[in-house]
């Protein structure tokens, strides 16, 4: 990849983000879990159902499996019986053993097996049973009501799930349902994650003057864990070159991917690049966004980096734009659509042309039923409450010069990464 950290134009951030994209490779190893363990994990394997889901005719309702062949054919001149001969029981697990004829019922379950010979399920309010050999139908009967067919859910043979589909509680349901007890997918991400500057403290350390809480790796963490990829957290480092260095070293050694927050400004004490030039390779540094235009992607001998902004809502738009979706194709999964839609601004929107811009937003509906979305007051990229408060981000092309009140601007509402 070509250094460009020192080009002085800005990358426009959908190039940032598709060069990103295009210098990563998915991880390939597999492993084979047992499917109570799968949830958000990631297939690595095309699932193919092995049978029929239902396996079998079955009964949506208590009641009576009848067969009427005036139901199913169109020759017959003679109206639909009224009475039915009761002849059997069919329930769930025990099924009924024989063929029925032309006006003859048994009393069936609900998921019970519905004889092939039997046309019509009819729920027991709809029939008046006070015989033990004769029912009487209160309603006429309809073709096939109330039988769930055989392969209606699934078929056999049919492709449930490709490689890359992230599995859930419900997945894992189906799966269940197919009589599966371990899938192959892809192992678990290794992130490595720390952050740079003399000035940072841990939550529960007193504070000197100057001094700050760390905040960017908590949030970062978290929203890693979300993503289901194994968080290897190294901490605070200090300004120090050599310090840095070490910790760059020994994280490529430990994790496919290296996260820092901090140290990729212009300061004397961001040592970050001047690191990274040494025993990797910058791919750019400077993104055409706000906030977060010191955002820096290159590789080490093993690993990916992302050199995150040290402002907090720097760090986490950012990552959240630009790491995440890479995140997600290096642990082999599908990327997922973010939702933008469109909405009435209910106050007015300032920008100036050169960045695309991802302020935040909460968005509603009024009482017309239309969306609309009142963007915060507080936009610096110190306010992490910003992103507490908001559920949207109102997106502003690279060349918006902003919005007055009343106007329709995109949003996009936050995933279950920041939700």
């Amino acid at each position: 990849m070509t250094t460009c950290y020192n080009v002085p134009n800005l990358m426009p951030f959908e190039l940032a983000k598709s060069t990103l994209l295009s210098n990563i490779k998915r991880i390939t190893e597999t492993e084979s879990i047992l499917i109570q363990n799968a949830d958000n994990r990631i297939l690595a394997e095309v699932i193919t159902s092995p049978l029929n889901v239902p396996a079998f005719n079955n009964s949506a309702m208590d009641g009576y499996a009848i067969r009427d062949d005036a139901l199913s054919d169109k020759n017959v001149t003679s109206p639909p019986f009224t009475q039915f001969k009761l002849v059997g029981t069919s329930l769930a697990g025990t099924p009924f053993k024989g063929e029925l004829n032309n006006g003859e019922c048994i009393r069936i379950m609900t998921g019970a097996v519905v004889p092939q010979s039997a046309n019509s399920v009819v729920m027991q309010e709809n029939v008046d049973a006070n015989s033990d050999v004769l029912i009487t139908l209160l309603h006429p009967a309809k073709l096939h009501s109330n039988i769930r067919i055989a392969g209606e859910d699934i078929l056999q043979g049919h492709t449930l799930f490709n490689a890359g589909h992230k599995l859930n509680a419900i997945d894992i349901g189906l799966l269940s349902s197919l009589g599966l007890t371990t899938v192959n997918v892809y192992r678990k991400l290794k992130v490595a994650v720390f952050s740079t500057g003399d000035e940072l403290k841990m939550p529960g350390e007193t504070l000197q003057q100057g001094d700050i809480y760390e905040s960017n790796s908590q949030v970062l963490v978290a929203m890693l864990q979300r993503l289901n990829v194994d968080v290897i957290s190294l901490g605070i480092i200090e300004d120090d070159r050599k310090a840095i260095a070490d910790a760059f070293i020994n994280a490529d050694k430990l994790a496919d991917v290296v996260i820092t927050s901090g140290g990729v400004s212009v300061g004397d004490a961001d040592y970050t690049k001047d690191v990274l030039n040494d025993i990797g390779d910058i791919g750019f540094w400077k993104v055409a966004i706000k906030p977060g235009k010191p955002f820096a992607f290159g590789t080490l001998p093993n690993s990916v980096f992302f050199g995150l902004p040290g402002n907090p809502v720097s760090a986490v738009v950012t990552f959240h734009q630009l790491a995440v979706p890479a995140l997600r194709y290096m642990s082999g999964g599908n990327q997922i659509p973010s939702i933008k839609l469109n909405a009435v601004t209910t106050h007015s929107i300032k920008k100036k042309a050169g960045r695309m811009d991802f302020q935040r937003g909460i968005m509603a509906v009024n009482p017309k039923g239309d969306l609309q979305v009142t963007p915060l007051s507080a936009q610096g990229s110190g306010i992490l409450s910003s992103i507490s408060r908001a559920n949207c981000y109102i997106i502003l092309a690279q060349d918006n010069q902003g919005h007055q009140a009343g106007e329709t601007v995109s949003i996009e509402l936050f995933d279950s990464i920041l939700s």
